[in-house]
């Protein structure tokens, strides 16, 4: 089964003697798209649970939510919150809600942050970006461990970017793929080859850590000079386990969240970014909540980005 829910009512501190807001003063809580900045989720860890992960990621885009209230706001004037698509067992039903629901939303000038959930959120995001935007070429820029290039015949956490690729070979869409963070230990050759032969890009957690953001800014601005529109997936995994315990495999090694916030900025910069995934928080392994609130920070972060990109007079 799977259901959409509307978005519950944003609560959080109050600040009387001091200027400024905070997130939960700006989200409005309605049934279509209309601020800069939406927000919606996918309540799902089926996917999770098909590729033998740790389950719990349904409760992610809650416990997001949750972090995100009480965050300043700083750059952003409105936020449009959808509510979550909420997936039982039906995970076909489930990403098909989501792709309906983020082509009625995506636009150019508006960021989409989809709040998963488990990664199987990348897929129909995809399929509703190239919806709701039908012309141009997309670049997508994934933040991972793991390559998610999977050939399982049922769609799970991994085999999102596999699905993107193969589907965009069939209907002649151009589309590039980048994974930044990819792990020797966290994927097999297979992998590897099957990104070869399906055309993807990747950078490894290592390269990251011996040369810094010039390990993968030049890629980036290359693919994002070259796109029309840009999709951006995290999944919160790319992390060390010390910053991101809360996932459904937490990382050995991982990539500074410094790091890939300055990557991410490069990204936003460009005002292409039209859809932003964020997945795989799972709090039942967060007790403290320190992957929720780095979640809920780079949501805030690329919120901020986009506002800012498109306030930027055009060159």
């Amino acid at each position: 089964m799977a259901e959409e829910v509307p978005a519950g009512s944003w609560s959080g501190r109050e600040d009387p003697a001091e200027s400024g807001q905070r997130w939960h003063h700006l989200v409005r809580c309605v049934g279509s798209a209309t601020a800069p900045v939406v927000l919606t989720g996918l309540a799902s860890d089926a996917g999770v649970r098909r590729n033998r992960g740790r389950a719990g990621a349904r409760l992610g885009p809650a416990a997001l939510r949750e972090a995100l209230a009480n965050l300043p706001a700083h750059a952003v004037d409105a936020v449009d919150d959808l509510g979550d698509v909420v997936c039982e067992d039906d995970l076909e039903a489930a990403q098909d809600l989501h792709a309906e629901r983020v082509a009625a939303a995506v636009h150019p000038g508006r960021l989409v942050l989809a709040l998963g959930g488990g990664h199987e959120i990348a897929w129909p995001s995809w399929r509703g970006l190239v919806r709701g935007c039908p012309e141009g070429t997309v670049a997508v820029i994934n933040f991972d461990a793991h390559l998610d290039l999977r050939g399982d015949t049922e769609s799970n956490s991994g085999t999102g970017f596999r699905q993107i690729l193969e589907a965009a070979a069939l209907a002649g869409r151009s589309v590039n793929y980048l994974c930044i963070g990819a792990s020797r230990y966290a994927n097999l050759s297979g992998l590897y080859e099957r990104a070869r032969r399906l055309g993807a890009e990747w950078i490894s957690d290592e390269a990251l850590l011996r040369t810094g953001a010039m390990a993968a800014l030049p890629a980036i601005e290359a693919l994002v000079a070259r796109a029309d529109h840009v999709h951006l997936s995290v999944c919160l995994d790319v992390f060390p386990a010390s910053a991101a315990p809360g996932v459904s495999a937490p990382a050995a090694l991982g990539v500074a969240p410094g790091l890939i916030e300055t990557l991410i900025d490069s990204i936003l910069e460009s005002g292409k970014c039209r859809i932003a995934d964020i997945a795989e928080l799972s709090p039942p392994f967060d007790p403290d909540g320190r992957t929720s609130r780095l979640a809920a920070r780079l949501a805030a972060r690329m919120a901020e980005g986009h506002c800012q990109a498109m306030r930027r007079p055009a060159r």
